[in-house]
């Protein structure tokens, strides 16, 4: 632990006082402790000679023994130049002999190249010599089966040799014999080699393959091999399963035998492919009459065949890196170039089935949808007449709303999502990388046309026609806003499959912006529609709250003359209003979500309160009239409420204000009308409002206003 002299000072102090100079301040002898200090003192001085003079002698021994220490390493150091010296002479000596020994070489090289050249040409003459003669071939490496390898080292040469022989009857005959002799040898060394891999024998196949690789025969031991190979190995009912194990097998035999593996390699997966795996994929595709199995099992099949190469890209095969592919797509040609055709008949054919299974489970016929034109005119003209006239007059065929039933199915939906999303995948995975992108375009087209167009587009138009007339005699029945809050469910289904299946085809082409401007016009178009239904569903349910108000209030439900008429508080038209207006509301915050409920309450609101507000200036009020029409006010008020849209409160609030104006006494109305409630209002709407009151010209309340 590291030296502390506070402590050490202390502990000599308690040594040398002891216990009871510590209890009794009498028999503390400062002397002692003095003494005590002193010989303390003289001790640690003496103790720190004694380490002084044993570091010296440290220091010292390390001085001597580092100067022992460079006296070697000088040592070692003219021994090792001696040594390096020694070396360089030594490797001096050794390549001067090398170089006599090169020298002497290549003379003996020179001596002996020529005199082995003489010794061939002199023996391949003689063999010619008996071609050329009339007789059989008498050498025994001709004649002697088991010397048939250094027979076709004879033969090959000969053969080079007679290619080269003048033409003439003179050598016409022995190069004829020289031909003939050359075929047998070839046909005996295929067939040995035959023998040997049937065998097993491997140095003997890499014997007579690298023979034959000087022959023009060489390619037949290469098919004798490939055919050899693939004997009695395809045990399973899926040929699949067995090349990869196969090829495994074949490269490390190739590897052993052939000069040139990677050819051989090359030659053998093209005959597995162009072979059996071509054979097994036409026979299973062209027995399937099906349209749904045959398109899903050439997408297997496909599957299989792009698995099966990318396992097999391990083994070398050339330079060429799309090899397996243009294989894959060769013994596929036959169903990929008709794929597309193919894939979208089948696609219309199921997604038409889903649509018209679903419409005859529902009794349902598609009926011709005429928009616009006669359609819309008729509608509009019709509005006009009865809002002119304040009749109900019908220039058309009545309204077919087919009990609220809106035909618009998220199951049939989430079906043809489902075909076409498996249409995307085969169309991902058959197509090659310049088509993918025309091709996915084609199966987008096919479900635009039969989820889109004929589902959700034709219950849109036919929820448009379902919106009930505004000169209705009966109340109406909004099934519209069902129509839309599904249609926007579903649409929405189509723009996520839009984008998981459709844009990864697509994004890297032309086709992409293409795509993004077709959903663009069908999303607004879509939207064109919704809009047009929720303006005619509004103005239908302003019409008929028009005509309760129209219907149900007298002109003396404001002008009573008891004060028993208080007590009903509001008005029968007030509470039939406010009940339709609250089932309405009821029916558009289940039907629709999110922004699109606050846009069409505010529109809703609005035109309510427009309606209201007109229909208030009608009447003239007394005081008991003025309470009345506060009570039906607060209780618009309380229902416009409950849309909790600012926009539309503030209206009600302002309307509830301006009744006010009916009761306060004519005094205190000008302070009134410069208030906070009224505070925004123009003036002229004030003053309008006013004289609704049936005491403002008794009361001279105009003269007051001044």
């Amino acid at each position: 632990e590291p030296f502390n002299a506070h402590e050490f000072v202390e502990r000599l102090a308690w040594r040398t006082m002891g216990n009871k100079a510590r209890n009794n301040v009498e028999d503390f002898d400062p002397w002692a402790l003095h003494s005590a200090f002193e010989k303390m003192i003289k001790d640690l001085e003496d103790k720190n000679k004694q380490m002084e003079k044993k570091v010296e002698k440290l220091e010292q021994a390390c001085k001597d023994e580092e100067k022992r220490h460079w006296q070697r390493v000088a040592e070692l150091q003219k021994k090792n130049q001696a040594s390096y010296s020694h070396f360089q002479g030594l490797d001096e000596r050794i390549n001067l002999v090398a170089t006599k020994v090169v020298h002497l070489g290549d003379q003996l090289e020179g001596v002996n190249n020529p005199r082995a050249r003489a010794v061939e040409a002199q023996r391949l003459m003689n063999y010619l010599s008996e071609f050329m003669s009339e007789e059989p071939l008498k050498s025994a490496v001709f004649t002697d089966p088991f010397q048939l390898q250094l027979a076709a080292d004879i033969i090959q040469k000969l053969y080079q040799i007679a290619l080269e022989l003048p033409a003439g009857e003179r050598f016409d005959n022995a190069r004829k014999k020289i031909w003939d002799k050359y075929n047998y040898v070839e046909s005996e060394l295929i067939e040995e080699f035959r023998m040997a891999h049937h065998e097993g024998d491997k140095r003997k196949m890499k014997r007579v393959a690298s023979v034959l690789s000087n022959f023009k025969g060489y390619g037949q031991c290469i098919e004798a091999f490939i055919e050899e190979s693939q004997k009695g190995v395809y045990m399973k009912p899926d040929p699949f399963d067995d090349v990869l194990p196969l090829c495994e097998r074949t490269s490390a035999l190739i590897n052993n035998v052939f000069s040139n593996p990677d050819a051989v390699m090359v030659k053998f997966v093209q005959n597995v492919y162009n072979g059996k795996l071509q054979s097994h994929v036409t026979s299973k595709l062209d027995s399937l009459e099906d349209p749904e199995d045959y398109l899903v099992e050439l997408h297997k099949l496909y599957t299989k065949t792009v698995k099966l190469s990318e396992d097999l890209s391990q083994f070398k095969m050339g330079n060429d890196s799309f090899f397996l592919s243009k294989l894959t797509k060769h013994i596929f040609s036959k169903h990929l170039d008709a794929y597309i055709g193919f894939e979208t008949k089948y696609l219309k054919e199921r997604c038409s089935a889903h649509l018209q299974r679903y419409y005859e489970d529902n009794d349902h016929i598609k009926v011709k949808i005429q928009t616009g034109g006669l359609t819309d005119l008729r509608r509009d003209i019709q509005a006009k007449l009865g809002t002119m006239t304040k009749t109900n007059i019908n220039i058309g065929p009545a309204i077919e709303n087919y009990g609220g039933q809106t035909f618009l199915s998220q199951e049939v939906t989430i079906s043809l999502l489902q075909e076409a999303k498996n249409a995307f995948k085969r169309c991902h995975m058959l197509s090659s990388s310049s088509d993918m992108a025309s091709n996915a375009v084609q199966v987008f087209d096919v479900l635009v046309q039969y989820l889109v167009v004929e589902h959700i587009d034709y219950a849109v138009e036919l929820g448009l026609q379902a919106i009930p007339l505004p000169d209705t005699k009966s109340q109406p029945q909004v099934y519209f806003f069902d129509v839309v809050g599904q249609a926007n469910t579903l649409f929405h289904l189509f723009e996520k499959q839009f984008m998981d299946s459709l844009v990864p085809l697509v994004i890297s082409s032309p086709k992409h912006s293409l795509c993004l401007h077709k959903k663009r016009e069908l999303r607004e178009n879509l939207e064109a529609k919704i809009d047009t239904g929720l303006d005619r569903s509004i103005t239908a349910i302003n019409s008929w709250v028009q005509k309760i108000l129209a219907q149900e209030q007298k002109k003396t439900d404001f002008k009573p003359d008891d004060d028993n008429a208080i007590l009903s508080m509001t008005s029968p038209a007030c509470a039939k209003v406010t009940k339709f207006i609250n089932s309405i509301h009821q029916s558009i915050r289940g039907s629709l979500d999110g922004k699109n409920v606050d846009i069409v309450l505010t529109e809703l609101g609005c035109r309510l309160h427009r309606v209201i507000f007109e229909h208030l200036q009608q009447f003239q009020y007394n005081s008991l009239g003025a309470m009345l029409v506060i009570c039906d006010v607060n209780e618009y008020r309380k229902c416009m409420k409950e849309f909790k849209i600012s926009v539309v409160t503030e209206l009600f609030e302002k309307l509830h204000a301006l009744c006010n104006l009916l009761v306060v006494v004519p005094e205190n109305l000008k302070q009134v009308c410069s208030g906070e409630q009224v505070a925004g209002l123009d003036r002229s709407v004030l003053l309008a409002f006013i004289q609704l009151r049936s005491d403002y010209k008794t009361s001279k309340i105009a003269t007051m206003l001044k």
